[in-house]
């Protein structure tokens, strides 16, 4: 296969590497968006959350790096485009963090726990793949489009919607410097901890996080762009031809689809990633002998599960992104709804963590 010829093949077989990384590196350190909100809420414990704010930091650095130096065109992104579905995004990340709480982990941490052997994934995988298929291209995206992106909640702007563009600001060099003023400012209050600083399993997950993410913007900003019909059928108006990093809600629709009409689909940077991150889990799991089957303990248990994956399904879609697509990777581009989203995924998951364990507490 020549790649120079088909950059495609290129990109997707990149994007496996650094998802590889990523899901070799995650099992290692625990790498849990959802155990993050949890550690705060429960037992007051940041290490897990600085990590993830690590993994934004370096992200923000390497991905407006790749704007400046011109790797990477921010107008050839989901996330930029100058139109902001508020209300999507704020109900989008509520309900995606309710779901990734009953659930027992968001998109990313399902396919690592599967690459460990947790059976509970593979029924999380399937239920949150096969709602975000119908959220983003069937009968739920009526429900989407007719109501939480309807006009009175969408505001249009004057180019992209980022935050240096809504502050006038629209150069480079502007973005440049927004990027690592908010970049600085988060490394400062995650090495204000000396806990975490000697945590050498937080430090390297959110480093690994930040640069694969950045990696994924240069792979298929620059060295060529992952062709995905579905961003041209889900975002009227988008080119199918996008640059794109790690997310892991829309690629398991695509994976799911892929398998369903296999002869008229290819495997892209997107759905590469999925595989990626389940291998190099697995390759973790196998040299440190810490594989083991898991599965569920009670009915109640698996309701839990399929509830939580169907939330993740729709929230995901709805808010254009996770943990890791809207938190990471669409930060790190500066836009507006991503940090919408990003607060309304740790609100979701919060009050679902507080709900749950005031039960417990009655109950007992």
């Amino acid at each position: 296969m020549n790649y120079v010829e088909n950059p495609a093949v290129l990109v997707a077989w990149l994007g496996f590497f650094l998802a590889l990384v990523f899901g070799y590196v995650a099992n290692k350190t625990s790498f849990c968006t959802m155990g993050a909100v949890s550690d705060v809420v429960n037992m007051g414990d940041w290490g897990r959350m600085r990590a993830w704010l690590l993994g934004i930091a370096v992200a923000l650095l390497g991905a407006n790096l790749l704007v400046f130096f011109g790797y990477l065109d921010l107008g050839q992104t989901i996330y930029t485009r100058g139109t902001v579905h508020w209300l999507a995004a704020l109900v989008g990340g509520l309900t995606f963090g309710v779901g990734m709480t009953l659930a027992g982990g968001c998109g990313q941490r399902t396919l690592v726990r599967l690459g460990g052997g947790n059976l509970k994934s593979v029924v999380v995988f399937m239920f949150l793949g096969y709602t975000a298929l119908v959220t983003m291209n069937g009968i739920l995206r009526h429900v989407v489009d007719g109501t939480l992106r309807a006009e009175p909640f969408t505001i249009h702007l004057d180019g992209l919607q980022t935050l240096p563009a809504l502050l006038g600001l629209a150069d480079k060099i502007s973005q440049l410097s927004v990027g690592v003023i908010l970049a600085l400012a988060i490394l400062a209050f995650v090495f204000a901890s000396r806990e975490f600083r000697e945590n050498r399993d937080n430090i390297l997950a959110g480093i690994v996080v930040g640069l694969v993410v950045a990696a994924g913007w240069y792979v298929t900003g620059h060295l060529g762009f992952s062709e995905n019909e579905f961003m041209e059928r889900a975002y009227v108006g988008t080119d199918s031809k996008m640059a794109e990093s790690m997310t892991f809600v829309g690629p398991l629709a695509y994976t799911m689809d892929l398998w369903a009409y296999w002869r008229d689909k290819h495997v892209t940077f997107a759905v590469a990633c999925v595989f990626g991150v389940v291998v190099g889990s697995f390759l973790y799991s196998m040299f440190n002998h810490s594989f083991r089957w898991e599965y569920f303990n009670s009915p109640q248990d698996m309701f839990r599960h399929l509830v939580g994956a169907v939330l993740m399904g729709f929230g995901g879609i709805t808010a254009m992104g996770c943990t890791i697509g809207q938190a990471v990777t669409g930060v790190s581009t500066l836009s507006i709804s991503s940090f919408i989203v990003f607060f309304g995924i740790v609100a979701g998951a919060a009050l679902t963590m507080k709900i749950q364990y005031y039960l417990m507490m009655r109950e007992a």
